[in-house]
């Protein structure tokens, strides 16, 4: 099966053991940027993907598989409103193109929360042509961690949804095209949440934290703290609550389309 993943930090331990377990051999996997991962499963280029939640909402025929996500309960740290302005002087905001699901949450915060009319515009994630053309921007992923916050005005948008709605939010979280896991004699939801498992050991977070630091050039103490207190892995049922009220809120706001009922995948046939 071909699986389509983001190639950020934040799913590093999701994906441990298609890069160092035994589901290197059952898998092929592609890397890239969460809207291309949304694209790809879309297209039928991948059977599962890592999606940004706001694609559910436009992809018919997924499941979700249950238990595995990117979500967070606290400040999120990777998710940044960034302006050299105060809220109340910000009149036009430079989306990452690479993002969907923090773009809608972007919209439905202004609208709901922030208040004011706001111009929107998609732009390559390279902040300072961002802020050179608007008042504004957001970052998403490594993108955001990078940013020097004490140069600018700055909102972390899961805290802020954490202000507003007092429930976590969602960023992203496994889908199988139905008719893969249709087809398929694997047990998805088992060998996916032993992957993020096995990536959340400390040994391994160790590895993974030492290897990005290089990559990002930050310190692997802040990246440990990221993955582990600022990143939650699990989809329980407040970040349910929090999903299904950001599908009700982005349609509101017209920033998605109606999002379909939570649909779940099941085990395969041939293991029940």
């Amino acid at each position: 099966m071909r699986i389509s993943a983001i190639s950020y930090l934040n799913t590093a331990p999701l994906m441990w053991d298609f890069e160092h377990g035994a589901a290197r051999d059952q898998f092929e996997v592609c890397y890239t940027i969460p809207s291309q991962c949304a694209r790809e499963l879309q297209n039928g280029k991948a059977d599962i993907g890592i999606i940004p939640s706001a694609a559910y909402a436009s992809i018919p025929g997924l499941s979700i598989i249950p238990g595995v996500a990117i979500a967070s309960k606290q400040a999120v740290r990777s998710i940044l409103l960034v302006s050299p302005k105060p809220m109340d002087e910000i009149r036009t905001v430079a989306l990452d193109n690479s993002s969907l699901t923090s773009a809608a949450l972007a919209r439905v915060l202004f609208e709901k929360y922030w208040g004011g009319t706001r111009d929107f515009q998609s732009r390559p994630p390279d902040l300072d042509t961002m802020l050179a053309e608007n008042d504004a921007a957001l970052l998403i992923g490594d993108s955001a961690l990078q940013v020097d916050r004490s140069r600018y005005y700055s909102w972390d948008l899961a805290e802020e949804w954490l202000r507003f709605t007092g429930k976590p939010f969602v960023f992203a979280f496994w889908a199988v095209r139905e008719a893969a896991a249709q087809g398929s004699t694997l047990d998805l939801t088992a060998i996916f949440q032993s992957s993020r498992d096995h990536g959340l050991e400390p040994n391994n977070l160790r590895r993974i934290t030492q290897d990005w630091s290089t990559k990002l050039k930050l310190p692997a103490e802040d990246l440990h703290t990221y993955l582990t207190s600022n990143i939650f892995y699990y989809l329980d049922e407040p970040c349910l609550d929090g999903l299904r009220m950001f599908y009700r809120y982005s349609h509101e706001c017209k920033a998605l389309p109606l999002a379909p009922e939570l649909n779940f995948a099941s085990p395969s046939p041939a293991l029940i």
